[in-house]
C-alpha cells in the first residue's frame, strides 16, 4: 500500500468559549439572565454583585467607568462572532464543528421568543418525555395562525402514526393535551372543539357552564347568527339563561395561538429590559436596572491571588478570575448593544410613540443593524424576548419592526391602524366595505387594492360589511371563524 499526501482546503467555524458566552449572554431574557447572575455568583467567588452600579442611558454618560475598559475589549470582539449566522442555520451543521461529535449549540441557551408554538413546547418539556415532546411539536407545525390546525384532523392522525410509528390513541393523547392545556383550545379541530376545550379550563364552579356547553354543541350556527331566541326555542330554555350562557361563550378566547403570542395580554408579568420616556422635549432611553445586574471582580481576592504566585489552589482561582474576567466582559457588551439597539428603534419609531400605531414606520433589522456598525443577527439576538416600557404601554422589541407596504411610504402596521380606526368609526347601520376602506386610505395617500384591506380586516378578527351591519361588531370577534 503506498503512502500519498494530498492538500485540501476547507472552512470551519471555531467557537470559543468566551464567543460561546458571549453569544449566551446576548440571548438571554431578563428572568434568564437573573438566573444565570444568580448562579455564577454562587459558583464563582471572584465576582460580586454591586448595587450601587448607576443604570446606563441612552447619552452613555452614565455607563460604569470601571466596565468601560472591558466594554472595549468587548467591542474588539464584537466583530468575530458579529457575522456568525443565525442560530436556525447553525443546527444544519450541528455537530460537525467541533470535528469530535459536540454539537456546540446545546451550550447556548435558547433566546426568548414571541412563536406561541416555541412557548408551548417551551413548558411542555418540564412535563412530557421526548417522545411525547416530539409529537406536539408535530401538531403544533401543522396549527395555522390562530391555533386551529391546518388540514384535516384524520388526514393529521394517519401522517403522524406513519412518522412516529405509534398507535393512534397515543398520538391523539398528545393533541389532547395540547387542547386541554395551557392555552387550552390550542391544536383544535374546529371553533366548536376549541370553546369546549376553554369551557372545561374554567374553574369550578361556573355559572352558565352547562347550557354554554349545550350551545356550542348544537347551536353554533343560531349563535353566529346572534340568534337568541331560536337557540332558547331548540334548546327549550328561558331566554334570560341563555344571554347568560351566551356571554360565557364570548368572553373566551376563539384564536388561543394570538393569546400565547401576546403575553402581556395572556396576564403575564413582564420585566422590562429598557424603559423609555421624554424629558426636556425629547425622548430618553435607560436600561432598567432591575434586568442590568452589574458584576464586579472582588479586589481583595484579586490582591490575594496575585501576591500567592504558583502556591496550592492558585491554578483553580486563576482559572475562576479569568472566567470573571469574560463574563464582565459579556455582559458589558450586552448592556452597550441593547442600549444602542433601543435608542435607534426609538429614534426612528418616535412619530408611534408619540402618535400611536397608524404613525408606525416602516423598520428593518438590517436598517438597526446598520446604524449601530452591527451584523442583523446580532440585532435579531438582542431584540428576541426583551422588552422596551413606553407610555404606550410595555412593548417587545420585535414588534417595532414593520415591513414596508409595496407601493407606498407608510408601513403594513400602520395601515392596519388605520383600517381598524375606520371600522370603528363607521355607522352602525351603514358599515363600510371592503372597496370603500381602500377608497377612503387613496384619499390619506394609502393606495392599497380591496384584497390587501380584507387581508387586514381578518387578521383583526372583524367581520365583513354584511355581518357587521347585523349589529353585531362586538360580538364578531368571537365569532368570526364560525361564521
Amino acid at each position: 500500500m503506498k503512502a500519498t499526501t494530498t492538500v485540501q482546503l476547507g472552512q470551519q467555524l471555531h467557537l470559543t468559549p468566551q464567543l460561546l458566552q458571549s453569544i449566551r449572554l446576548l440571548q438571554l431574557d431578563a428572568q434568564q439572565l437573573q438566573l444565570e447572575v444568580s448562579r455564577v455568583l454562587e459558583q464563582n467567588p471572584m465576582l460580586e454583585l454591586d448595587e450601587d452600579a448607576a443604570p446606563a442611558t441612552a447619552d452613555g454618560d452614565a455607563l460604569d467607568p470601571a466596565g468601560e475598559a472591558a466594554l472595549d475589549k468587548a467591542s474588539l470582539e464584537a466583530a468575530a462572532f458579529d457575522e456568525l449566522p443565525e442560530s436556525s442555520m447553525w443546527d444544519v451543521a450541528g455537530a460537525s464543528w467541533s470535528g469530535e461529535g459536540e454539537d456546540r449549540m446545546a451550550r447556548i441557551a435558547e433566546p426568548g421568543s414571541s412563536d406561541p408554538c416555541v412557548r408551548v413546547l417551551q413548558r411542555l418539556a418540564l412535563e412530557l418525555d421526548p417522545k411525547s415532546l416530539e409529537i406536539a411539536g408535530f401538531w403544533l407545525e401543522h396549527c395555522d395562525d390562530a391555533g386551529y390546525l391546518d388540514d384535516a384532523h384524520d388526514a393529521l392522525l394517519l401522517r403522524a402514526v406513519a412518522r412516529f410509528d405509534l398507535a393512534a390513541a397515543k398520538v391523539e393523547a398528545v393533541r389532547q393535551r395540547l387542547l386541554h392545556g395551557e392555552p387550552a383550545g390550542l391544536a383544535a379541530r374546529d371553533l366548536g372543539e376549541c370553546l369546549q376545550a376553554q369551557l372545561a379550563a374554567l374553574p369550578s364552579p361556573c355559572a352558565g357552564r352547562p347550557l354554554a356547553a349545550r350551545i356550542l354543541d348544537t347551536c353554533l350556527a343560531e349563535l353566529a347568527a346572534h340568534d337568541h331566541a331560536a337557540i332558547a326555542r331548540k334548546l327549550q330554555v328561558e331566554p334570560a339563561d341563555v344571554d347568560e350562557a351566551v356571554r360565557l361563550v364570548l368572553s373566551l378566547q376563539p384564536r388561543p395561538a394570538e393569546a400565547e403570542a401576546n403575553p402581556a395580554e395572556a396576564g403575564t408579568y413582564l420585566i422590562p429590559d429598557v424603559v423609555v420616556w421624554k424629558g426636556d422635549g425629547q425622548w430618553r432611553v435607560a436600561l432598567n436596572p432591575a434586568t442590568a445586574p452589574k458584576l464586579n471582580i472582588n479586589a481583595g481576592y484579586e490582591r490575594a491571588l496575585a501576591q500567592a504566585g504558583d502556591g496550592e489552589g492558585a491554578g483553580r482561582l486563576r482559572e475562576l478570575l479569568q472566567e470573571a474576567r469574560w463574563l464582565t466582559r459579556g455582559l458589558s457588551m450586552r448592556y452597550d448593544t441593547l442600549l444602542r439597539t433601543a435608542r435607534v428603534i426609538v429614534e426612528r419609531q418616535a412619530a408611534f410613540l408619540e402618535r400611536g400605531e397608524e404613525a408606525m414606520a416602516p423598520l428593518t433589522l438590517k436598517e438597526v443593524a446598520d446604524a449601530i456598525g452591527m451584523h442583523e443577527s446580532t440585532v435579531s439576538r438582542i431584540t428576541s424576548g426583551k422588552y422596551i416600557q413606553t407610555p404606550r404601554g410595555t412593548l417587545e422589541l420585535k414588534q417595532f419592526f414593520a415591513v414596508r407596504l409595496e407601493g407606498a411610504a407608510v408601513s403594513g402596521a400602520a395601515v392596519k391602524a388605520m383600517v381598524r380606526r375606520l371600522i370603528e368609526s363607521e355607522p352602525a347601520a351603514r358599515p363600510l366595505a371592503d372597496d370603500a376602506i381602500a377608497a377612503l386610505l387613496a384619499r390619506q395617500g394609502v393606495n392599497i387594492a380591496r384584497r390587501t384591506v380584507a387581508k387586514y380586516r381578518e387578521q383583526l378578527s372583524i367581520a365583513p360589511a354584511r355581518e357587521r351591519r347585523r349589529g353585531a361588531a362586538a360580538h364578531t370577534p368571537a365569532l368570526a371563524r364560525a361564521g
